[in-house]
């Protein structure tokens, strides 16, 4: 399997073709390259049929149509008396009360000048063709079983407080498209249809290393010059609550034939490889080292933090190399990964996006796309959290929000409105 970026393919690095000088690619190129070389993780069948209560979080795999009406029958909105409303002229009528419709039976016909007690979502009997609220009747009250009674009740008309059947949806027509995330409502909708299992895509399985010299373990000594671990945790968090199944390596060292024979011991098992540090243009960019030979290249974006980025292929595998600041790396899962996989698989589901007012103004580079962190209010405005270095996880860890301030914009005052997505 080959990887094209940007109309090139790649059976080698761009170097030896002689690349040409620097430019910044746009955050819509990378995520359209970041989605070609996905792509084919589609084929192959890759998917399983699993119970409702298994399918949470999962993307359905094919379209589903409905094979019943929902409701299946016509039935009550209210508890009320099931009437025929041209028994019920403008002044309101006096009927004669028959024998009640609990939720569940089958009623017989109503006969004219008839009012039937009917239960919240019991079948509107043949005959009837509207609900009146037991409340608005005289006596407001259901008579005792078998007691003969009569009922006054006030004109209405036909349809009222009646869920007509098929009114949620009819049977044949599309209850859910391929690729729609299953959440609680969506899993309830296919129960609702009778449908007791779905066919969904596998979870992709994600190989994700961390690299670099100067990282430790959390819980160990930290000796000087080097500093703990946190893209580790924050990405593999990252990553499986986007539902995605992580197998998560030892910290890899500055030496590329290390990381290579790290990869390879794991790449025959796994979908996807990630790995975080090491794609800049630095003398010990180990990331960079061990992709020599391989399908791969690595490019600078015009967006702020994540610029440097690495994309291709492992030994056949798809490879994304994010940067090893903390900040940018979850930028660089939030802007790629997680959107591509969205739009592929259904799962994760997106970012909700919302527009929101600054509660102060900023600054951004003219020719970048800035992701901020900030916290989204209850009045609508959001609140930037640190400032642009991608260092600051104590910011991030504020934040409930990405602020994004695209390409072309230098500056922006308070009050003035920006695209947020909730974390």
């Amino acid at each position: 399997m080959t990887a094209s970026t940007e109309g090139r393919t790649m059976h080698s690095p761009p170097h030896q073709h002689g690349a040409a000088p620097h430019q910044s690619r746009s955050v819509a190129r990378h995520r359209a390259a970041v989605a070609e070389l996905l792509a084919p993780l589609l084929t192959g069948g890759k998917t399983e049929t699993l119970a409702l209560r298994d399918a949470l979080g999962r993307g359905l795999a094919h379209d589903i149509a409905a094979p019943l009406s929902l409701p299946p029958f016509a039935n009550s909105q209210m508890d009320g008396f099931a009437v025929n409303s041209s028994d019920l002229p403008d002044d309101g009528a006096e009927l004669r009360v028959v024998d009640p419709v609990p939720a569940g039976a089958t009623p017989a016909p109503l006969e004219r000048g008839c009012a039937a007690p009917i239960m919240t979502g019991a079948m509107i009997p043949d005959g009837a063709d509207a609900v009146v609220p037991v409340e608005r009747a005289i006596p407001d009250s259901f008579p005792a079983p078998g007691v003969a009674s009569t009922v006054w009740l006030p004109a209405t008309a036909a349809g009222t407080f009646v869920r007509a059947a098929g009114s949620d949806l009819a049977a044949g027509e599309q209850a859910l498209a391929a690729r729609t995330f299953l959440g609680p409502a969506q899993l309830g909708l296919l129960a609702a249809l009778g449908i007791r299992e779905v066919t969904v895509h596998r979870t992709v399985t994600v190989l994700l290393a961390t690299t670099g010299d100067e990282v430790v373990e959390p819980g160990t000594p930290l000796p000087a010059g080097k500093i703990y671990d946190s893209n580790g945790t924050l990405l593999e968090s990252a990553l499986r609550q986007a539902g995605l199944t992580v197998v998560r390596t030892a910290i890899a060292s500055d030496r590329p034939e290390e990381l290579q024979a790290l990869l390879r011991s794991h790449a025959g098992s796994v979908d996807l490889i990630v790995t975080t540090g090491g794609v800049s243009k630095g003398a010990y960019e180990v990331v960079r080292q061990a992709m020599d030979g391989q399908a791969a290249e690595f490019v600078h974006l015009a967006m702020q933090p994540g610029g440097p980025q690495g994309i291709g292929e492992f030994d056949g595998v798809p490879f994304l190399g994010f940067p090893g600041n903390p900040v940018s790396c979850l930028v660089s899962f939030e802007m790629f990964l997680r959107p591509v996989l969205s739009e592929m698989f259904g799962s994760p589901a997106p970012r909700t996006s919302l527009r929101a007012r600054l509660a102060h103004g900023l600054t951004s580079p003219q020719h970048k796309h800035q992701v901020r962190r900030g916290s989204f209010q209850a009045d609508g405005t959001v609140r930037l959290e640190g400032g642009e270095s991608s260092h600051l996880m104590h910011a991030l860890a504020g934040s409930n929000a990405l602020v994004h301030v695209p390409a072309g914009v230098s500056a922006l005052a308070e009050g003035d409105e920006v695209e947020v997505w909730m974390l």
